[in-house]
């Protein structure tokens, strides 16, 4: 019969694949901001609130903050700097204003989780009053990551079209909440299991979508095909009609 901590260990550890999977999702952006030498219209967002987030979970893990958390704290360790990392490639690669805004938005967040921890550990004396504190933080921050789909999921209800919502990152969401909350379930951990129960939900809401936009997602991308196709055998047509008229008159003797 297995332990409720070794089944709380294996199922941590694969929460911590399945999140270092999400946090290094964004690797091909960044590479293609690399290779242009320009973040274009991409937005930093994403990785401020990915970072703020981490950075909040790695101090609930903390053994004087929520004792037992070594999983908790390796994973969102590694977020933070991960997305630290994509941050510095924004900096390098942002013009001077929109540097500017990334460079107060972070000095802001590492302000914010400095004055936090400082506050916690001094005022706060025990791990239960530690935890409630960080761990009511960290479930605002988590459920407004895992909220952050939202606005996608709309655009895939409004075009019937599920071409910007990349199946397996759905799918890597939902099984990431299921992790979770599995962990959070085997010694009861409220802050856990609330937000990553949203978060699964999220994640099935967007899986349902996909089911049921799937097929007319191919219908639309076919007939956009066909379309493209079509226009550009019009192209092709009005273009030997026009070099026949330009041989015609060339053969005539007259100017192009």
């Amino acid at each position: 019969m297995v332990s409720a901590d070794t089944a709380r260990m294996i199922v941590g550890v694969i929460g911590n694949i399945i999140s270092l999977f999400l946090f290094l999702s964004p690797m091909p952006t960044f590479v293609q901001i690399w290779k242009k030498g320009s973040v274009g219209r991409f937005s930093p967002a994403p990785y401020l609130a990915a970072l703020i987030n981490c950075m909040v979970w790695t101090l609930y893990g903390l053994p004087m903050v929520h004792p037992h958390s070594t999983l908790v704290v390796t994973i969102n360790g590694s977020g933070t700097a991960i997305e630290l990392i994509y941050i510095i490639l924004f900096l390098i690669y942002s013009d001077k204003q929109k540097r500017v805004k990334v460079l107060l938005v972070l000095l802001v967040e590492l302000l914010f989780i400095g004055i936090v921890t400082v506050l916690v550990l001094t005022l706060a004396h025990t791990h239960k009053e530690r935890s409630l504190i960080v761990g009511i933080i960290c479930i605002v921050f988590n459920v407004m990551m895992y909220a952050s789909p939202l606005a996608v999921m709309k655009i895939v209800i409004t075009t019937k079209s599920v071409e910007f919502m990349p199946f397996f990152l759905s799918f890597a969401s939902f099984a990431n909440g299921i992790a979770w909350t599995a962990y959070g379930f085997i010694r009861f951990d409220p802050f856990i299991v609330v937000p990553n129960g949203v978060g699964a939900l999220f994640g099935l809401a967007q899986l349902i979508l996909y089911a049921s936009f799937y097929r007319s997602t191919k219908r639309l991308m076919a007939e956009r095909k066909i379309k493209g196709e079509v226009d550009l055998s019009e192209v092709v047509v009005v273009d030997e009609e026009d070099f026949g008229k330009e041989g015609a008159a060339l053969q005539n003797g007259g100017a192009p």
